[in-house]
Order: C-alpha cells, then structure tokens, then sequence
C-alpha cells in the first residue's frame, strides 16, 4: 500500500482544511476558553460538521454514513489538531462509532451521530494513567445490570448523551476476559459527571455509576466478551489521536518555520542561521516519520489486516514527534512563546492532553515489547 492519499482523500483533506480553519480556528478555542464556557465544544459547529457529512465518514451508507475509512477520518482528525478545533469528532464520529458497529445500538444512536445531534463519550479509564484493567462492576439485575464504580478523565462526559461504559462482569480487573462493553444514556438514574479542566482547556469529567441500572439491550456485544469491541474502539482511538497529534504537531512546525523566517536578528531573518536550520530539518524529518506510520496504522485497519502493533507505534511516535515539534516550537520564538499571546503555547497543552490519551508513548513501548516476547 502507497503511503500517501489518492486522488479522493486529497479532495476530502482540501475540503476538511478550508472547512476547519474558517470555522475553527485557534481563535475558537480561545474564545471558549476565555468565556470559561461550560460545555467545552460548540453544539452548533458539531451540527455544520454533520451538515458537511463528516461526522458519518465510518458509519456505514446503509446506516445514512459515508462508509469510508480510517484513513479519511485520519485527514479531518488532522486538520481539527492543525486547528486546534474543540470538537467531540474523535470520542463519538471515530471511537464511539467502532465500538458501536454490527451491535444493536447501532440503529438506536447513529442516526443522531449523522445529524450532529449526539455525542458519545468513552467512560474507559479508572486510574491516573490509561491501562488495560477494568474494574467498576456490572451485576445481573432483573433483566439487566446495575453498574456500580468510577471512571476517570470522560472527555465530555458531562455534556455527552451516550456513554461507552466498560464494565467487569466476571473475574478481577486485570484478566483479559470478563469485560462487558454497555451504551448508557447520560441521564440515567445514579449517574454524575464532575467536569474538571485540563492544560488545553477542555473538559473530562470524573464519572460515578452509584447502581445505575440499564437493561439487557444496553449491552455492546456479548456478555463477557466486550474486549472485541473495547478493542475496536482503542485501535480507532489510539489512530485517531495519533492523527490529530499529527496535525497538532505539524501545525506547531508550520507556525515555527514561518517565525523562523519573519523575525529578524541583527539584520537578517533567524530562519538563515544555520543551527536553526539543522533543527527545522530534523524536525521535519521526524514528522514526516510520524505522519508513515500513522497512515500505515490507518491503512491496516481499513484492510481488516492485524494493525495492534501498528496502532501502537503509531500512537508512540507521534507522541516523540509532536512533543518534539511543540518544544522546539516555544524554544525557537524565544520568549514571546512562553506568552498566552502566542498561539504557540496552545499547541504545547493540547499535544500534553493527546499524548496521554489512550495510553502514552511509555504504555505503547510497553506494549509493543510484551508482544515481542520481552
């Protein structure tokens, strides 16, 4: 497989970027940060994406989506991290959309995913780090279950209308199996959200079940075997992120490399000195790795193909790069980039968030030796 996009995704990237940079700029997210505003997204622009299509690029044409792939929600992820865009398009058009396909739930929520009327959030995480355990608890209740425990770092969970619950229904919180995936409307009974804000300034919410009951229907698959769609929903998280710290990271370079050849220094722009230029090719060229291995991840899930390794480097790497990318960014403007004047400054918080989503670069590096027998 090439590894760079045909004719259509090039077309779509065009009309993502243009789509994106009018309607959500840095300047977006800044207002709503300056506004503390409590939602942390506008509703309004995730109703315009659904009007361009995009929030049905995975969801398949006979469930009123696109049917596309990974690879062109790849390019819109990228364009809302250049952008900077607070927008729920990875948590519910992306992860939430796996995790729902070929299920039940599928027809109940799709359709207010299309129109932009439903936002999905990823109630997966119960500790400081992102890990593989799993312990709030699903018990047998009439014929459904009662859900009981804690989630953490629910980016939207205060403002989402359906939550992706993982849930131990058999064993202890590390065995790979006894895994429920359950779709749980917001307002059920004996939930509560407590939003917190982050160093980009969007919002998670800590999440208590306190025995909120939902029937045998909200169950995502089947009974103890949730990791198959807990783990389609993680490789299309983990890709997603990766691509959006791709655009993060490369719209951080692009804003560098335009400083580098406005500002001056005893006559002569900084961008002609040779040791930034070492600097600003060495970060191209880990970009631009970045950037292979994410569309490689991208492409081995569209195929079906086993891609777990691949999502992981991936999610690694872009990781290394964009920090990279972001770091030298707030080095190279001096220190005006240390200002809340600057957009630079941004970048660098959102890349933080990113990186930890899903697991960070030490979690995937991990990973990726465990499957190699070390």
């Amino acid at each position: 497989m090439p590894l760079y996009l045909n004719a259509e995704q090039t077309m779509l990237r065009d009309t993502a970027k243009d789509f994106v940079a009018e309607h959500a700029p840095v300047s977006h997210l800044r207002a709503l940060r300056d506004a503390n505003d409590a939602t942390g997204f506008s509703r309004d622009l995730w109703k315009q994406f659904a009007e361009m299509g995009l929030n049905g690029i995975l969801i398949p044409e006979a469930q009123g989506g696109l049917g596309l792939g990974h690879v062109e929600a790849g390019v819109v992820l990228e364009e809302i991290g250049r952008n900077l865009s607070p927008s729920p398009f990875l948590t519910t058009a992306v992860a939430a959309v796996e995790a729902l396909k070929g299920s039940a739930q599928a027809d109940r929520w799709f359709p207010g995913i299309v129109a932009g009327e439903t936002v999905a959030a990823l109630a997966i995480d119960e500790g400081a780090k992102h890990r593989d355990a799993v312990a709030l608890k699903a018990e047998r209740s009439g014929n459904g279950f009662r859900l009981t425990g804690a989630k953490r770092f629910v980016t939207h969970g205060h403002a989402a209308d359906l939550l992706i619950v993982a849930a131990r229904t058999a064993g202890s919180p590390d065995d790979a199996e006894g895994v429920t995936l359950f779709a749980v409307p917001r307002d059920a009974a004996g939930l509560t959200a407590s939003p917190e804000r982050l160093a980009d300034s969007s919002l998670a919410a800590r999440m208590a079940f306190e025995g909120v009951e939902v029937d045998a229907d909200a169950v995502i698959g089947e009974v103890d075997a949730g990791r198959d769609p807990l783990g389609r929903l993680l490789r299309a998280g983990r890709t997603g992120a990766a691509a959006e710290l791709l655009g993060v990271g490369g719209g951080a370079m692009d804003m560098t490399v335009g400083y580098l050849k406005e500002r001056k220094q005893f006559g002569v722009a900084i961008g002609s000195f040779q040791a930034l230029q070492h600097r600003a090719a060495h970060l191209y060229s880990e970009m631009e790795i970045a950037r292979a291995a994410v569309l490689k991840a991208q492409q081995l899930l569209d195929t079906g193909m086993d891609a777990d390794d691949a999502v992981s480097i991936a999610k690694a790497i872009t990781g290394m790069a964009t920090t990279l990318s972001v770091q030298e960014g707030i080095q190279m403007h001096g220190g005006i980039g240390m200002t809340d004047e600057y957009d630079i400054g941004f970048y660098m918080k959102r890349a933080r968030v990113l990186a930890e989503m899903f697991g960070d670069v030490g979690f995937h590096a991990d990973r990726l030796a465990r499957a190699a027998g070390y």
